[in-house]
């Protein structure tokens, strides 16, 4: 397996309980303006280990976006302006089947995407593009997530399918009986277009969806207490803090060529011709698509 040239920076987006992780060097909370608008927050640089790391919080802090109203494309050309190579998505989930009781840590692989209202691509009219989806996660990262839930004892499911849905309000008794009868194994509202524009930003990614409960579909749905929610939230939490710590710990501090061209998503998904691409689209794409276009990236 080659190695694409530069050092490796792992970012990770989402997931509030692993900015403040022990033995984080250099950290200080920086502002990276995106021509996408404004992302969700400031972007956490530090590093441990030696190796870069950049937190952004998905919904800011203090949980103060919904997910209709996070700015996915700015976020995620924040993360590429910072440098990051390698994307880990963290986020909560309900559960669609009894193997992935809450608690459970699935590392997903494909998703279905039921968001209506969100912006999903940085390309369009003056320069259009079409990437491939059909294997959403980079699997070279997914293996290093997964070896290290392995190593801190870390009860995980190494795939599975994500359902997307617009939210905020959860799915009916009928959408949920519905999207199991499909396949779907968990269900969120944020890893879409996530993914895809991470997929357009030649970014490897990867999500962790955290179970928190089972959705309605479950006969004991109702039962469940807000309390026990809380507790499996917080155990959660502490349990991505130590996977997050032991991902970075053992990271490559050279980024390794994506296997399945993640980090080179692009150098055959832009259609529209040098002569007929718009200049000021071109200009909003230096960070996303920079390596392609003979753009000069502006990180850091």
């Amino acid at each position: 397996m080659g190695e694409a040239a530069g050092r490796s920076v792992l970012g990770i987006l989402g997931g509030s309980g692993v900015y403040d992780l022990p033995g984080l060097e250099k950290a200080r909370w920086q502002t990276v303006e995106s021509p996408w608008g404004r992302p969700s927050d400031d972007i956490l640089f530090a590093e441990l280990d030696g190796l870069p790391l950049r937190f952004l919080p998905r919904h800011g802090r203090g949980h103060a976006l919904s997910p209709s109203a996070i700015n996915y494309r700015a976020n995620i050309d924040a993360l590429k302006r910072s440098g990051v190579t390698d994307l880990v998505s963290v986020s909560a989930c309900g559960s669609f089947r009894e193997t992935m009781p809450p608690g459970t840590f699935v590392l997903v692989d494909q998703f279905i995407d039921r968001t209506f209202a969100r912006e999903t691509s940085f390309f369009g009219e003056g320069c259009v593009a079409h990437v491939s989806m059909a294997h959403p996660v980079s699997p070279l990262l997914a293996d290093r997530i997964e070896a290290a839930a392995r190593a801190e004892g870390i009860g995980h499911v190494r795939g599975g399918t994500y359902l997307a849905i617009e939210g905020p309000q959860f799915s009916s008794l009928a959408e949920s009986r519905l999207y199991r009868s499909w396949g779907c194994d968990v269900i969120g509202m944020t890893n879409m277009p996530e993914a895809r524009l991470a997929r357009e930003a030649e970014l490897c990614y990867a999500a962790i969806a955290m179970v928190t409960d089972f959705d309605c579909w479950h006969p004991d749905h109702d039962n469940v207490e807000v309390v026990d929610i809380i507790e499996v939230l917080q155990n959660n939490a502490e349990k991505a803090a130590r996977l997050v710590t032991r991902l970075a710990s053992d990271f490559p501090h050279q980024h390794k060529s994506c296997p399945i061209g993640s980090d080179r998503a692009l150098e055959t998904a832009i259609i529209t011709p040098p002569d007929k691409r718009d200049p000021a689209l071109l200009a909003r794409l230096d960070a996303v698509a920079g390596r392609v276009l003979g753009l000069r990236r502006a990180l850091e």
